[in-house]
C-alpha cells in the first residue's frame, strides 16, 4: 500500500477517531499551538462514555478537568495555563515538574501512550506530514505512541529539521475544522508591562548582548519582544527552545547569521515559533536557515554546553534578594512550568563567554495595588526554577543587577537598586535582617 492509498484508507470522521480512545488509556495531545482542536472536541463529547483516560496535554487551551468530566479524563501537565491552573490547584489534575529533556528520561517519565494525536499538514509527495510552526516535544511522544492520529490542517507550513511524521506511522487521519480553532488563553499585556518591556529590551540589547553571541530567548511577555531591539547587532546566532516573533526579520536582514555558532552553524534552531503572525509564519515555510527539532534535541544540556558565548535570556515571575528565580509558581500555586529555562541557564553559565540573564518588570498590579516582584525571600514552598548559582544578571526597567560572582550582601544591594523605588526601603530593611546589610 503506497502512502496515497494509506491516506484514503486511514481518513475518518473526528468521532470515529475519538472512538479509538478506550477507558483507562494514556493519551498525548499535541501541546500548545499544535493542539488537535477538532479531535479534542470529539473526545470531550465522549465524557459520558469514557472512564479514567489520562490526558497528557501541556500548555493546553482546553479545560479537561471539570466536575462533569472528572470521571472520564484526568489531566497531566508540565506547564499550566489559565485554562487549567485552577483545576490543578484544586487537585482535579496533576502537575509534572519536567525540566530534564534527555530523551530517554522524558520517554521513561511520560510514556508509553496508547494514543498520540497531533496537528499536521497534509502529506507531501513522499508521504511526509509536517507539524508546522509547532513541533515542541511531539516527536518524542510520537516515538512512544501505539496509535498515532493526525489532524490535517492544510494551512500548516513545512520546515527543515525533524519536524515531520511519515504516513507509514499513522493509524488514523481526520480533517481539521478551522471553526474549532482554540487559541491559547493569553492575558492582555498591561501598560506597565509594555513600558517595562521597552526599557528592559533596550538594556539587554545594548549592554548585555554582544556581536557573535548565540542566544536562547525564553517565552514570556518581556522576552517575546526582544528581537526588535537587536537590529544593530552583527552575526548573532539562535539556539533556543522557542523562536519568538521578529527572528525571521533578523535573519533576512543579515543580523542573525549563525556564522559563529558551534552547534548547527548557520542555522536558527528551535522547537517551535511562539506568538508570531501568519505573515511571519508563512516566511518560515522551508526557510533554508531555520530548523525545528524536538525539545529533547533543543534542550539537551550535553549539546548546549559546547556553545561558546551562549546567552540565555529568560523571564521570571519573582526573584529574591539572593537571585533565586521562580518562573513557575505564585502565592504557593503552580502558575506555569519551568520548560527548558533551568537547562538553558545552566548551559549559559558553563559556556565560555556565556551569560545567564533574567528579565522581569519590577512590579505587578493586583486589584489596583502594586506588588514588588523582587522579594526578600521567595515564599516557603515556592519552586526555584533557576538556582542563584546560575544567574549572572537580573534586568528590570530600573537597570541591570550584576549578581554573578557576588556575595549575598552584594547581590541584595544590586537587586535593591533595580527594584521599584516604592519598595527599596522595605527591601533594604529586610536585607539588613537577612544579610546584616
Amino acid at each position: 500500500m503506497n502512502w496515497q492509498e494509506r491516506y484514503a484508507d486511514r481518513l475518518m470522521s473526528p468521532e470515529s477517531a475519538a472512538r479509538l480512545v478506550k477507558s483507562g488509556d494514556r493519551i498525548w495531545l499535541g501541546m500548545a499551538t499544535s493542539c488537535p482542536n477538532t479531535f479534542s472536541y470529539a473526545l470531550l463529547a465522549r465524557k459520558g462514555e469514557l472512564k479514567a483516560v489520562e490526558v497528557h496535554h501541556y500548555v493546553s487551551p482546553f479545560v479537561w478537568s471539570l466536575p462533569d468530566t472528572q470521571e472520564a479524563f484526568h489531566l497531566v501537565t508540565c506547564f499550566t495555563t489559565p485554562a487549567d491552573r485552577n483545576q490543578i490547584a484544586a487537585g482535579m489534575g496533576d502537575y509534572m515538574p519536567l525540566g530534564n529533556f534527555r530523551q530517554s528520561s522524558v520517554q521513561a517519565a511520560i510514556g508509553p501512550f496508547d494514543v498520540v494525536c497531533v496537528k499536521t499538514s497534509a502529506p507531501d509527495e513522499n508521504g511526509y506530514l509536517s507539524m508546522g510552526t509547532a513541533l515542541w516535544a511531539n516527536r518524542t511522544a510520537l516515538d512512544v505512541g501505539k496509535k498515532i492520529i493526525c489532524e490535517v490542517d492544510d494551512r500548516l507550513i513545512r520546515t527543515f529539521g525533524e519536524n515531520y511524521i511519515h504516513m507509514s506511522e499513522v493509524a488514523a487521519l481526520i480533517e481539521h475544522d478551522p471553526g474549532q480553532d482554540q487559541p491559547l488563553p493569553v492575558p492582555p499585556r498591561t501598560d506597565e508591562v509594555v513600558l517595562a518591556t521597552e526599557v528592559i529590551g533596550t538594556l539587554i540589547a545594548t549592554e548585555l548582548v554582544h556581536d557573535r553571541d548565540t542566544l536562547q530567548i525564553g517565552f514570556g511577555d518581556v522576552t517575546a519582544a526582544l528581537a526588535v531591539y537587536l537590529a544593530d547587532h552583527h552575526d548573532l546566532g539562535i539556539q533556543t527552545e522557542i523562536i519568538p516573533g521578529g527572528i525571521i526579520d533578523l535573519v533576512d536582514q543579515g543580523v542573525v547569521t549563525g556564522r559563529y555558532k558551534d552547534v548547527a552553524p548557520g542555522k536558527v534552531v528551535g522547537s517551535a515559533f511562539a506568538q508570531i503572525p501568519d505573515e511571519e509564519a508563512a516566511r518560515a515555510h522551508f526557510h533554508p536557515k531555520i530548523e525545528l527539532w524536538d525539545f529533547c534535541h533543543t534542550d539537551d544540556l550535553r549539546m548546549l554546553v559546547r556553545e561558546t558565548n551562549f546567552v540565555a535570556i529568560n523571564n521570571a515571575l519573582q526573584v529574591d534578594l539572593t537571585a533565586q528565580i521562580t518562573a513557575e509558581m505564585l502565592n504557593g500555586r503552580i502558575y506555569s512550568g519551568p520548560g527548558g529555562q533551568t537547562t538553558f541557564a545552566i548551559a549559559a553559565s558553563y559556556s565560555e563567554g556565556g551569560r545567564s540573564i533574567i528579565a522581569l518588570p519590577s512590579v505587578s498590579t493586583v486589584n489596583g495595588e502594586l506588588h514588588s516582584r523582587i522579594l526578600p525571600m521567595l515564599a516557603a514552598g515556592t519552586s526555584v526554577t533557576v538556582p542563584r548559582t546560575f544567574v549572572d544578571y537580573v534586568v528590570t526597567e530600573h537597570g541591570i543587577a550584576h549578581v554573578g560572582g557576588k556575595t549575598l550582601r552584594q547581590r541584595s544591594e544590586e537587586l535593591i537598586s533595580v527594584a521599584h523605588p516604592d519598595f527599596r526601603a522595605e527591601l533594604r530593611r529586610e536585607a539588613g535582617k537577612l544579610f546584616c546589610l
